[in-house]
């Protein structure tokens, strides 16, 4: 099971990544958005000042140590921003000199209208950047962003970084009941999709629960439906049953089931008792809940999770 480090989490199991070995690079919730479908609660600073938030020396200290778990992925994601850090291509160029493991960057793709911040991600084998609403009214209602972050231009950097970016480019669409999935905000999401190309499209929804009440996802039915209206037709990845089928994240469910028996927990508080990153927290609670093994209830703001069942997940 993943232990805590000062900056590097993991692995953990991603849907997408496979073995995710983690970087965190912002403090906790420094973003340039405050979107309402965040599983990690509202945005704390938000900012679009780029500095060095961690000493690079001591993330790269950190990633030597993590790597002899075997992860299939570098991932710089955590629990902000990544881009917001000013020393990004040093740290993918470290990187690379550590290990021959492919570096992958999940973004909010805010900052990509800024040169520099696409120089300094051209040494990345893999960008998944997000765009979550086809029109300024919609981006300011989902992802809240910072004041200076302008639609159009964010969605320009987008398609700039596609293509400048040499290496493999995917988007993942957020989509929401009430705000995306009507018919006239998905045209318009089909058609920027359209205009950046990427090689792949994911949909991913509200899985687990969200910042704010009134983010509800859809179904995977309607999910999948709405694939078929994408060029390339996009690939629906909010279905997690069946992922994390490995030895050692079984070991890590059962750990984290067994606490949610004795008492209910927030995703903080299980970060504590069992010495986890949150960022680590999030991918069981979200197979977790999936699985209907555990389930989540909000009170004062607050969100506790407890488990359902008395199931064995270890098999």
């Amino acid at each position: 099971m993943s232990r805590l480090r000062r900056y590097v989490f993991g692995p953990v199991p991603s849907r997408r990544l496979g073995r995710s070995l983690g970087i965190d690079l912002v403090p906790f919730k420094t973003c340039s958005y405050d979107c309402i479908y965040c599983q990690l609660g509202r945005t704390t600073d938000l900012t679009v000042q780029r500095r060095e938030y961690v000493p690079l020396e001591a993330v790269l200290a950190d990633l030597q140590a993590g790597l002899a778990r075997r992860p299939d992925y570098v991932t710089l994601s955590g629990s902000g921003e990544p881009t917001l850090y000013s020393r990004l291509g040093e740290l993918i160029a470290g990187i690379k000199r550590l290990t021959d493991t492919p570096v992958a960057v999940l973004t909010n793709g805010s900052l990509l209208s800024d040169p520099q911040v696409r120089r300094e991600l051209a040494g990345a084998d893999l960008l998944i950047p997000s765009l979550d609403a086809g029109d300024p009214q919609v981006f300011a209602a989902v992802n809240r962003p910072h004041p200076s972050i302008d639609f159009d231009t964010m969605v320009a950097g987008l398609v700039a970084m596609r293509r400048e970016f040499s290496g493999h480019f995917w988007l993942e669409v957020f989509i929401l009941e009430g705000f995306t999935s009507d018919p006239v905000q998905l045209e318009k999401l089909v058609r920027h999709v359209k205009a950046v190309a990427p090689e792949r499209v994911q949909l991913n929804t509200v899985c687990r629960p969200p910042a704010e009440d009134f983010a509800n996802g859809v179904s995977l039915e309607r999910l999948a439906e709405l694939a078929r209206r994408f060029e390339p037709e996009a690939e629906v990845i909010a279905d997690f049953r069946g992922v994390h089928q490995l030895g050692e994240f079984a070991a890590g469910r059962q750990e984290m089931l067994d606490l949610l028996r004795r008492r209910p927990c927030t995703a903080g508080g299980i970060a504590d008792g069992l010495q986890m990153h949150l960022n680590a927290v999030a991918k069981y609670l979200e197979e977790l809940v999936t699985q209907g093994l555990v389930e989540s209830t909000r009170s004062g703001g607050v969100v506790y999770y407890r488990a359902r069942a008395e199931t064995d997940v270890s098999a």
